[in-house]
């Protein structure tokens, strides 16, 4: 059945959900030195923690001695009693403690960048095993940027997750702590009354950030695939002239990311503000409870000190809560994209019990297909027809038959709904995707080289290809005198998409591919429909030595390209209509014998016009015959 392509999944949304699908990342089971990191790099940070309580302590003590009202003889050594060396203790902690962090940030620096590869590159992987139909639909630089914002959303969600939480927690409840010890519950309430309310105000003010960010990502997102697409297209822009009309749709997304960029930093100036007037308040009342307290002589200046700096100290992790909870948001903003991505199930997978394809012969048989891509319109309707093996059957028709369907549901881009589609006598929904497709050799209509050299390309049919072969490959194709004349011979870089090479050279390097590749079964995806009659005539005379002795299935608009198959199978919206021989369908005068006149017609038209031109070239005026 239909199935339509899923890009939310249910818990899209929840940071819980993401969460728990980030934990393997942040304590990956199968790495021990990583978890030791993790652990080690939590102790030292509890150590840090600890280190730093002392810190206020000997600022305190150091101010009493100062002011003669030093009080710590029962707490620190008599060669510490005095300011000085007080005074090197408050440092010396502060040097511990910083110095503790930065170890626990180096230790960790390598499990943060571990997940990110790994989910990363899981995330790649799985964009390779989603249906084509899923790749149809989504747009590339789309995809690319949710891929971009996710990555860089995975290490600080596993940093802040495993190293700050838990021990900023500890923080508070030690400094809560020391309050009511040393100072009484009053000090105590006020700590905890500050603390939750800047902590409620922190998640109201970062839950309406969210809307704001996730605005801006969309707009971000949008631009990009504006930007991506035009520049795909950039030879199409030039032909119409609309480098303006260009500028402007892609200025127009910009201008909705300058908007929500705009009030992502003014909301973050409103989070900061009553974040500083909660805290502000908070530590004003407890500094006036203290100095009344040394007024009346129950405490002395350096309690005083000790308080301001308490509370000093705690608006570090206070800030880091507000932080650690607006960054986690965010990038659970950031990466929840890429977990739908995740979550997108392949239209198209393996069955459970899938065996590889054994090949004997290659024989390909259709037995009944039926097939759409909507339900509302059925392609395939009832298709069966057979390649024995080392023949070649054409398939040919109107635009809209149903040709390159046929082509798809070999290489298994889709499952058929009803009836079957085997090789040797063996189901291709029985066998492994990978050990189909390594038997299938693919020449499309519009070839797309990587934009990288044309050896890479052509080695890309067998990546374990020596020189000898990838050159033996181009001979056979027909193009190795052409690479030899370029500069770089072999190591030519062909650019993005090809775009150096003439669709000819593109065809030809595509051959080579399938040479290399050696299968035992070829498509030619009507390979030479797009190129002009006299490169049409060279790349099929390379075409008809690559697919000698091997099962070959033809998918043409050109007829003249098809004359010598075993068999053509004439197709009439999603039905066979015709079947036989060149010779034979033209003797029924049916519609294949049609589509042949008509393109007869179009050809003598063609080359009526290239004399016309020649003659012009000449300055000679020729009178040419009728068209037939």
């Amino acid at each position: 059945m239909h199935q339509k392509v899923k890009t939310v999944s249910p818990d899209s949304g929840n940071p819980w959900h993401t969460i728990r699908n980030l934990w393997p990342y942040m304590w990956p089971a199968e790495r021990m030195d990583l978890k030791l990191r993790v652990v080690w790099a939590s102790v030292f940070l509890i150590l840090a923690k600890a280190v730093l309580m002392f810190v206020p302590y000997f600022f305190k003590w150091a101010t009493d001695a100062l002011n003669g009202k030093m009080d710590a003889s029962g707490l620190l050594p008599a060669f510490m009693l005095s300011a000085v060396m007080l005074v090197l203790a408050y440092n010396l902690a502060r040097i511990v403690q910083w110095g503790l962090n930065q170890l626990r940030d180096a230790l960790f620096a390598s499990v943060g960048q571990y997940a990110v590869r790994r989910l990363a590159y899981k995330t790649f992987v799985h964009m390779h095993q989603l249906s084509l139909r899923f790749h149809l639909e989504r747009k590339t630089g789309g995809l690319s940027r949710i891929i971009e914002r996710g990555t860089k959303g995975i290490e600080t969600i596993v940093r802040y997750t495993i190293l700050n939480s838990i021990p900023t927690v500890i923080e508070f409840a030690l400094t809560a702590g020391i309050f009511w010890w040393g100072y009484g519950f009053s000090y105590l309430a006020v700590t905890a009354v500050t603390v939750v309310v800047y902590c409620w105000y922190t998640v109201k003010a970062s839950d309406w950030r969210i809307g704001i960010r996730r605005a801006m990502n969309t707009s971000d997102t949008d631009a990009n695939v504006k930007a991506i697409d035009s520049l795909l297209n950039f030879e199409t822009v030039k032909y119409f002239g609309n480098e303006q009309m260009e500028a402007r749709r892609f200025d127009a997304s910009m201008a909705k990311y300058e908007k929500a960029a705009t009030q992502v930093w003014t909301s973050l100036g409103w989070l900061n503000f009553g974040q500083g007037l909660i805290f502000g308040v908070g530590m004003t009342v407890m500094l006036a409870m203290s100095a009344m307290a040394v007024q009346r002589g129950e405490q002395t200046i350096g309690d005083f000190v000790f308080v301001n700096a308490l509370l000093l100290q705690l608006s570090v992790p206070l800030n880091f809560i507000g932080m650690l909870y607006r960054e986690i948001r965010q990038g659970l903003t950031d990466i929840e994209q890429m977990f739908d991505l995740l979550a997108v199930k392949p239209e198209v997978s393996d069955a459970p019990n899938a065996v590889p394809l054994t090949i004997d012969k290659g024989a390909i048989v259709f037995d009944n297909v039926h097939f759409a891509y909507d339900p509302a319109r059925p392609i395939l309707k009832g298709v069966s027809f057979t390649v024995p093996a080392g023949k070649t059957v054409a398939v040919v028709g109107p635009s809209g038959a149903g040709k390159s369907t046929i082509s798809r549901l070999l290489y298994r881009f889709y499952d058929v709904q009803s009836g079957s589609i085997s090789v040797d006598g063996q189901d291709v929904r029985t066998i492994t995707q990978t050990s189909l497709r390594s038997a299938i050799g693919m020449v499309p209509q519009d070839t797309v080289l990587f934009n990288d050299t044309i050896a890479y390309n052509i080695r890309y049919g067998r990546p374990d290809a020596s020189q000898e072969q990838i050159e033996a490959a181009a001979d056979i194709a027909q193009i190795s005198r052409s690479i030899k004349d370029l500069p770089h011979g072999y190591e030519t870089m062909v650019g993005e998409r090809g775009l150096k090479l003439s669709g000819g050279e593109k065809q030809r390097v595509a051959i080579a591919r399938t040479v290399l590749k050696a299968p035992p079964i070829l498509i030619l995806d009507e390979a030479t429909s797009a190129l002009d009659t006299t490169t049409e005539q060279d790349i099929q005379a390379a075409l008809d030595v690559v697919s000698q002795n091997r099962t070959t299935l033809v998918i043409a608009h050109r007829l003249s390209t098809v004359i010598g198959a075993d068999e053509i199978i004439v197709l009439k919206a999603g039905e066979i209509a015709e079947r036989g021989t060149h010779t034979q369908l033209l003797e029924q005068n049916g519609l294949y014998a049609s589509m042949w006149n008509r393109q007869r017609e179009a050809i003598q038209a063609e080359e009526q016009l290239r004399l016309v031109r020649e003659s012009d070239e000449l300055g000679v005026v020729t009178r040419l015959p009728p068209a037939v």
